[in-house]
């Protein structure tokens, strides 16, 4: 019993000290490696809609329900979002060509100082022959990331 007891007490004195100090000692939470991921999968989305795939661009996303999108309408659900971006960039002169500035990734530590949350920030450009829907070529944008069983994945994103 005093065991069990001294081993519950040492796993929530792990999860009281700062996260700064648990992030420093744990090798569950670095957020180097994080933040790679992250940048990783933000090059992706840029080569994949560069090359007018929409559907790769795409699973930067979480495929939820709960995925939100948020520009001068607001989309919940993954399909929703798809849909718009199949709908607003139909041909590769429309897509034209991506490019992210300024990007800021500010990792949330969570549970024992582990980094489960993360909020990106930047801005766009689109180099682009034709206009559909979207008008828009320059703007900045927030987006929400959840660290879960496929990786990094973007939950909210707000695009202006």
């Amino acid at each position: 019993m005093k065991r069990i007891l001294m081993v519950a007490v040492l796993l929530l004195a792990v999860c009281v000290v700062p996260s700064h100090l648990v992030r420093a000692q744990s090798p569950n939470a670095n957020p180097n490696r994080d933040e790679a991921a992250i940048r990783a999968t933000i090059t992706a989305q840029v080569e994949a809609w560069n090359r007018a795939d929409v559907d790769a661009f795409m699973q930067a996303y979480e495929d939820s329900p709960e995925t939100t999108f948020i520009g001068t309408t607001l989309r919940k659900g993954y399909k929703p979002i798809l849909e718009r971006y199949k709908a607003n960039y139909s041909t590769r002169e429309q897509m034209g060509t991506l490019s992210f500035t300024e990007l800021d990734i500010r990792l949330l530590p969570g549970t024992c100082g582990k980094s489960e949350m993360a909020l990106v920030t930047g801005r766009f450009h689109l180099e682009r022959t034709a206009r559909g829907e979207a008008k828009k070529d320059d703007g900045i944008f927030s987006l929400v990331w959840r660290k879960g069983p496929l990786g990094w994945k973007i939950i909210l994103d707000h695009t202006s």
